[in-house]
C-alpha cells in the first residue's frame, strides 16, 4: 500500500519490532519526571528543563524529541520550614554529612507540565500534561509520593512525506490525518538519603488510532507503558558519590527492555556516567552543575543494535534551569 525508503523501512520495522510509542530517553535519570509524576515537586525550587534528543542520527526520518518541563512544590510553610530548608552554599548531597544530617520532608503538594514534540518520519506526536503530586515522610528518613497525570496526546501523520501505490487509499484520508486523544499516567515514588524506587505508568487509556473513519483500518491502538526505575547512592570518599541505577519498561505485546546506568558525581559539580540499553545502545553521559541557577548535561548513544549500520548514533541534550532557588543550591537535594 506504501513504498517508503530503504531507511524508513527499516526505521520502521524497528519501531514495530519494541512497539515503542512514546519517546525514548538516555537522560532520564536526569529528569525522571518525564515518566513518573509523582516526583512533581520534589524540590525545594521551580524545576525547569528543557531536552533535546536526535536518535539515530545520519538516518532519514529518524526520531527527534523536544520537550520542556517545569514543576515546583506547592506551600510557603515546606519551602521555609521543612527540612529542606537547607542554607545554600554548601549543602551538598554528595558530600557523606549530608546523608548522615537527612530528613524527611514534610507532607506537601507539588504540581506541574510538560510538553513534548516528537517527530519519527511521517509521524507527529504532540503530548501534553498536567501532574500533581502528594509527599509525604512516612518515617524520620523515608518519603512515599503518589502522582498522576491528565492531559492529551495529538498524533497526525504528514501525507507530503508517503507516496501510494494508488491516488485513493481508504486507510488514509486527508481530512482525517490528525487525531487527538485524551492521556492519563500514574505513579509512585519511594526515596530517602541513599536510594529510590519508583513504579509508574503512561497512556493508561489505550485509544484507537487511525487515520480514516472506515472501520476496516482500526486496528492500531495506543498501549500502556509501565516503568519501573531504582537507585542507590554509594559513597566513594567524601565529597564522591556513584550511583548506579536501573530503568525496565514494559510495554505490550513488545520484550521487556532494560537500562543500567553508572554515575560518578564529584561534589555537587559535575558528574560522569555511562549506561546500557539492553540490544539497543551503550551510552556515554555527563553532566554540569554551572551555578545555583543552570545546569547542563549531554550524552551520546553507541547503536549495537541492527540500525548501526545507517546510523551515526543519538544525541541528547537537556538544559536546566532552577528557578525561586532561595537557599542557591546548585544540584538536586532529593533526586539523583
Amino acid at each position: 500500500m506504501k513504498k517508503w525508503l530503504p531507511g524508513m523501512l527499516l526505521l520502521c520495522s524497528a519501531t514495530l519490532t519494541f512497539a515503542q510509542q512514546r519517546p525514548q530517553y538516555t537522560q532520564y535519570i536526569f529528569n525522571s519526571y518525564l515518566l513518573n509524576p509523582a516526583i512533581t515537586g520534589i524540590e525545594n525550587y521551580i524545576d525547569v528543563k528543557a531536552g533535546y534528543r536526535n536518535q539515530w542520527s545520519g538516518l532519514d526520518g529518524a526520531p527527534v524529541t523536544s520537550y520542556i518541563s517545569i514543576h515546583a512544590p506547592l506551600g510557603k510553610n515546606f519551602l521555609w520550614s521543612s527540612a529542606n530548608s537547607f542554607g545554600g552554599q554548601g549543602d551538598n548531597p554528595m558530600n557523606r554529612s549530608y546523608v548522615q544530617n537527612y530528613a524527611a520532608s514534610e507532607p506537601h503538594h507539588g504540581i506541574g507540565f510538560h510538553a513534548v514534540v516528537d517527530k519519527a518520519g511521517p509521524i507527529r506526536r504532540t503530548d501534553v500534561n498536567g501532574t500533581y503530586a502528594y509527599h509525604i515522610g512516612v518515617s524520620n528518613t523515608v518519603n512515599v509520593s503518589l502522582g498522576v497525570s491528565a492531559g492529551f496526546s495529538r498524533i497526525s501523520l504528514d501525507l507530503d512525506k508517503i507516496s501510494l501505490e494508488n491516488a485513493v487509499d481508504p486507510a488514509i484520508v486527508e481530512d482525517e490525518n490528525n487525531r487527538v486523544k485524551p492521556d492519563m499516567g500514574a505513579g509512585i515514588y519511594v526515596y530517602g538519603a541513599r536510594y529510590f524506587v519508583g513504579l509508574s505508568a503512561q497512556q493508561l487509556l489505550s485509544r484507537r488510532i487511525n487515520f480514516t473513519n472506515d472501520d476496516t483500518y482500526t486496528q492500531g491502538k495506543q498501549v500502556p507503558h509501565f516503568f519501573g526505575t531504582a537507585g542507590y547512592k554509594f559513597f566513594l570518599n567524601e565529597d564522591i558519590a556513584a550511583i548506579p541505577s536501573v530503568m525496565v519498561k514494559y510495554v505490550s505485546p513488545a520484550p521487556t527492555s532494560v537500562d543500567v546506568n553508572m554515575k560518578v558525581a564529584f561534589r555537587d559539580k559535575f558528574w560522569l556516567g555511562g549506561s546500557y540499553r539492553k540490544n539497543d545502545s551503550f551510552s556515554a553521559l555527563a553532566g554540569f552543575n554551572i551555578s545555583y541557577l543552570f545546569n547542563l548535561s549531554y550524552s551520546y548513544d553507541f547503536t549495537t543494535s541492527d540500525l548501526r549500520t545507517v546510523s551515526n548514533g543519538s544525541h541528547e541534550f537537556v538544559l536546566g534551569i532552577l528557578l525561586n532557588n532561595r537557599y542557591k543550591v546548585t544540584c538536586p537535594q532529593k533526586t539523583f
